[in-house]
């Protein structure tokens, strides 16, 4: 191992730059890695001492370390310093001094550490010696630790490189750390490649100044009059301009006429004189409004309420109902008696027979009217679960607008809502208010 060492530190301190990095700071980049972990060697050395653990080859096999798995996030601080934050997790068998364990259990560890570099990121391969600060979580149990270590960095292709590490972790908080070894062997990659260095190229010498006869600031290769001053958006000539109206002749339609801009040259033109011009009236020849793109207020139904306020558009009605009929007070008391007839089987959203002449009275206003639509409120009173009562509202509200659909009302003219329990309209305390309670609502609108 000392000879293998022995060599990677000479091949770095003789490889020459063309690695091809124009920065020698570590630019930042990601890792992941295979661990292994070793508490039998640490135990051995400090019972005895490290030169007869190893005079007597008794560091610990592979077969005794337990293998992991690591991420390490690497960025370059100065060129011979480097930060790595690793997390790392293993299977293993801790062994804390008064918590023994029988099973294996997950070892979460996590640490900081400032990597001192030998050489910069311009060279093949990079020694370095680690040192930081950890903490770790096993079977509920966190601690502390101190790695130190040295650490080998060598740099592949596109500034991706493989890294090997080894660490000695000496516990902060002795009753759940122990002293380990921890070996790590990893491959990494930047998150972005470097980028060239630019050469930067002076510029050529400026060319001689152009001819400018008439002092207009357009050289006479490009002044078509070279000898009158003139603007540029014109190629050097005057600005014609026959009606004095501040338009030029190329752009005025009426060359002769002064006009305004936004109509090309020409004057304002507004046949109907209701203040709006032909371009943007849509009832050129009709005096209308504004609002209206320049026609009259529509009413498509005569009601006297405009098609922008009336809800129905298309129906006579009345302003104090936004442009719908009103609704019959003969017409709500049927509505409100067939509601006040509305019966299920007990504890069931069935509708009862007796429901159906009330409800067929409903359904024939709605087929004469077909511009009504109807709300459907279904209402519980407080006896049971409050989330069993609005199941049961909402069945019920759907089981009476199902009844309305089966006699030929169109589903879209229909909402049915449940409230549940949380709409009394009477006392819940007594029989008679629970009674009140239980019920559904019906109301016609035409909006």
């Amino acid at each position: 191992m000392n000879k293998i060492l022995t060599a990677l530190l000479f091949c770095t301190l003789t490889s020459s730059a063309v690695f091809g990095q124009d920065d020698e700071i570590r630019p930042p980049a990601i890792g992941i890695s295979g661990t292994l972990t070793d508490f039998v060697s640490p135990s051995r050395i400090r019972s005895t001492s490290l030169n007869t653990v190893l005079a007597n080859h008794q560091m610990a096999k592979l077969g005794q370390m337990k293998p992991g798995i690591a991420i390490t996030y690497f960025r370059g601080l100065q060129k011979h310093i480097d930060f790595a934050g690793t997390l790392g997790g293993s299977i293993l068998n801790y062994p804390f001094q008064n918590h023994p364990y029988f099973t294996d259990k997950l070892l979460v560890t996590a640490d900081a550490q400032l990597n001192f570099k030998l050489t910069t990121e311009k060279y093949w391969v990079q020694p370095y010696v680690t040192a930081g600060v950890g903490a770790q979580e096993y079977d509920g149990y966190y601690g502390a630790f101190i790695p130190m270590g040295l650490g080998l960095k060598v740099n592949l292709w596109d500034e991706a490189h493989f890294y090997v590490t080894s660490q000695y972790r000496v516990p902060v908080t002795k009753e759940t750390s122990s002293y380990h070894l921890f070996y790590s062997l990893g491959f990494a990659q930047p998150f972005s490649k470097k980028k060239p260095k630019v050469v930067v190229v002076p510029p050529p010498p400026p060319p001689p100044a152009p001819v400018d006869t008439d002092g207009d600031g357009i050289p006479d290769n490009k002044d078509k009059c070279p000898s009158v001053p003139g603007v540029a958006k014109y190629d050097g000539c005057p600005i014609p301009d026959t009606d004095k109206d501040g338009i030029n002749d190329e752009e005025d339609k009426c060359p002769t006429v002064p006009g305004l801009a936004r109509y090309q040259g020409c004057p304002i033109p507004d046949t109907d004189k209701d203040g709006i011009n032909d371009e943007e009236d849509k009832c050129p020849t009709v005096p209308g409004l504004a609002r209206y793109q320049g026609c009259p207020i529509p009413d498509t139904d005569g009601d006297g309420v405009n098609d922008e306020e009336d809800k129905c558009p298309t129906v006579p009605g009345v302003k104090e109902n936004q442009g719908c009929p009103l609704i019959k007070e003969e017409v709500k008391k049927k509505v409100d008696f067939a509601a006040k007839n509305i019966l299920f089987v007990t504890g069931s959203y069935k509708l009862s027979p007796k429901s159906n002449k009330g409800l067929d009275e409903v359904a024939k206003i709605l087929t004469e009217n077909p511009e009504m639509k109807l709300a459907i409120d279904g209402n519980t009173d407080n006896v049971g679960k409050p989330k069993k009562n609005q199941v049961l509202s909402e069945n019920r509200a759907n089981s009476v607008k199902q009844y309305f659909v089966s006699k030929g009302i169109s589903e879209s003219r229909i909402t049915a809502t449940g409230h549940g329990d949380t709409m009394p309209i009477a006392d819940n305390k007594t029989a008679a208010g629970r009674q009140k309670n239980r019920r559904v609502e019906l109301k016609l609108s035409y909006f």
